[in-house]
């Protein structure tokens, strides 16, 4: 089994927020793998299915963004799961918009999510990147992640989570340079259509 986490901050008016692209990627993947609706479960919402030949549970974390490390922990200890089975989804500033990346480990780049779920279980798990680009100003971070994607985000944004979607198999077959280029691929030919 693996846990699929996506990571943003609970409540309608966080829906839409660039923070919030691992809860929607998510729910990309519960809706093309026909998953069960979300119950609340591990302080966040999850549901169990099936990709490929894989048992997967999906988590939104509902604690807020910085104590995401909560329901992960809480998640993983139930389902006996090592971190080699944890994936996390999130944004990252550090990307440009529209671009993914996926790494095992390494630092958190100052994402409080990913700090909240390193602090309480670990950090050799695996960590798909979504890109939504930086405001530029530093002091401008907090508004901006905290801001919903606006109308030049839409022309990738949707095709980014369902080229997520589409080849979330591959992701969990453990080979991340085909994801990425799986994904890379799919954004190319969304923006030449």
């Amino acid at each position: 089994m693996f846990l699929i986490t996506g990571l943003g901050n609970p409540g309608s008016a966080y829906r839409s927020n660039r923070h919030n692209v691992g809860f929607l990627a998510v729910d990309e993947i519960a809706r093309k793998f026909n998953f069960p609706a979300f119950r609340s479960k591990y302080e966040g919402l999850a549901s169990e299915g099936v990709i490929g030949d894989h048992r997967v549970l999906l988590l939104k974390p509902q604690t807020y963004m910085n104590e995401s490390g909560r329901s992960v922990g809480q998640a993983l200890r139930f389902l006996k799961l090592d971190l080699a089975r944890l994936i996390v989804l999130h944004d990252e500033l550090d990307l440009a918009a529209g671009k993914l990346r996926v790494k095992t480990g390494g630092g958190n780049a100052g994402h409080n999510g990913l700090r909240s779920i390193t602090g309480l279980v670990g950090n050799e798990y695996k960590r798909v990147r979504i890109g939504i680009g930086h405001p530029g100003d530093k002091a401008l971070v907090h508004a901006y992640v905290l801001s919903n994607f606006d109308r030049a985000d839409i022309a990738w944004v949707g095709p980014m989570l369902e080229a997520i979607a589409a080849h979330a198999g591959t992701l969990l077959a453990g080979a991340d340079a085909l994801f990425q280029t799986q994904i890379d691929r799919a954004m190319r030919q969304s923006l030449k259509a």
